[in-house]
């Protein structure tokens, strides 16, 4: 085991895996910027080390900073959180030249499911569906055959992107060319990759993503899925597990076809296969596959309220060479309950604004099957230089309805102060018929809006 993990993030996730060190005997090492420097992952970290001013690109950007950071604190791993670096197999790369395990999966997994061309070719080779859609599309031309050969409406994707940069949907072919050029200019500007792909568009859809973990050998467990069509602009804003569409049978065959395509190419790590559903009027289940997360998700939560795994540690013992618990894992794989996170952030409820400041008053909920991930307390100081992600609260039910219940009560104690926040949408969610009975589609924030 690893005697000493640098943690290559902030906010919650950086505090979530400093708290699996702990629980493992592990020394942990924060890095923070100067604008992060009251931080709670700086202050509950056996060590911490600044490595650059506010802007990401010259902190936790910073290759060199971080591995320097490492050497100094004679750290012998890296754990990259989610974002920043997490799917960079460059930084990865770093690492193993510097002596540095990271925890994570191999730089060729990450370059195979970074580019969602090659991640959705090779899929479809193992017998994931994927919706009809073209390679990079490198000429005008191509992309108007494209269109007459899938039909539209479709979609425009940047093959390296994420978070819907790079994403255009396109009803009427006179629009193809401008928005063709749009989506290149923002793929290039967000990833450094002007390539850009089509894509038959569904609308409304819901969002549904398989929790995978490989031991890199080719023995893999699917720990159930979570349902995350509740999103604003292609961002989550809840998720839940498992997912209220399917039925046991649908789960239990969508579960066995990502084992085996995940294990064909040996995955290491944690990781996660994001689908489009949609139920034909028949009543007959489509999934598509968009992309692979090759990484530890934000709403890992939720799989680990119904399961009891711990994923960062089961992240951190495959790093280290021990063998994964295959048998153990299945049998934690079936859920137990229902579980419910909401994404608090700091925005306004109404315009989704970010709203930084100083948190003036906090009041966190608690009780049975409450959970909370977050960095924050009161006088802390949200910036304005990083995601507005402030915390998650995470319920667990024997069902889903008494989930939800313990969600209504949970979010009237949260009380956070000095700054606005999302609480307000997600108290109106909470009520919503629609998401009590759970009519859900990548839409829905729409129709509540």
């Amino acid at each position: 085991m690893f005697k000493k993990i640098l943690v290559a993030n902030r906010g919650e996730i950086a505090l979530r895996i400093i708290r699996a060190c702990r629980e493992l005997g592990i020394a942990s090492v924060a890095i923070h910027s100067t604008a992060d420097s009251d931080a709670m992952h700086v202050k509950v970290a056996d060590e911490s080390v600044c490595i650059g001013p506010p802007p990401s690109r010259r902190s936790y950007l910073h290759i060199p900073a971080i591995i320097s950071a490492a050497e100094i604190t004679s750290a012998d791993a890296v754990h990259p959180g989610y974002g920043f670096l997490s799917e960079n197999a460059e930084f990865a790369e770093v690492c193993r030249r510097a002596g540095l395990t990271f925890i994570g999966p191999l730089p060729e997994h990450m370059r195979l499911m970074g580019d969602k061309v090659q991640a959705r070719t090779t899929m479809a080779s193992h017998g994931i569906p994927v919706l009809p859609g073209t390679g990079i599309i490198k000429t005008d031309e191509e992309a108007l055959a494209a269109v007459d050969r899938i039909g539209l409406p479709v979609i425009l994707k940047a093959t390296a992107g994420g978070g819907g940069r790079g994403m255009k949907i396109i009803h009427e072919k006179s629009r193809l060319r401008d928005q063709l050029h749009t989506a290149r200019s923002e793929a290039q500007a967000g990833f450094g990759n002007p390539g850009v792909f089509i894509e038959r568009f569904v609308d409304a859809p819901r969002h549904i993503e398989v929790q995978v973990i490989g031991d890199g050998q080719g023995r893999v467990v699917a720990l159930g899925e979570r349902e995350c069509s509740i999103q604003r602009r292609h961002q989550k804003l809840v998720e839940e597990a498992p997912s209220p569409a399917l039925t046991p049978e649908e789960r239990e065959a969508l579960l066995d076809r990502v084992s085996h395509a995940v294990a064909q190419v040996k995955y290491l790590s944690v990781g996660t296969l994001e689908f489009l559903f949609e139920r034909t009027p028949d009543g007959k289940p489509h999934f598509y596959f968009m992309e692979m997360n090759p990484r530890i998700q934000v709403e890992h939560t939720v799989t680990e309220m119904v399961t009891g795994v711990d994923l960062v540690c089961e992240q951190i013992r495959i790093a280290a060479g021990l063998p994964l618990q295959v048998e153990s894992l299945r049998e934690k794989a079936k859920a137990r309950g229902h579980a419910i996170e909401v994404r608090i952030n700091a925005e306004d409820s109404k315009t989704f604004a970010p709203s930084p400041g100083a948190i003036t008053a906090l009041h966190m909920p608690g009780g049975p099957g409450v959970r909370i991930d977050s960095h924050i307390y009161q006088g802390y100081v949200v910036p304005p230089h990083y995601d507005s992600l402030i915390a998650k609260l995470i319920v667990h039910g024997e069902d889903r309805l008494s989930a939800i219940a313990r969600l209504r009560r949970a979010l009237d104690e949260f009380i956070i102060e000095g700054i606005k926040t999302n609480l307000d949408f997600h108290r109106r969610l909470a009520q919503s018929e629609d998401f009590i009975r759970a009519r859900l589609d990548t839409r829905f924030v729409e129709r509540m809006h």
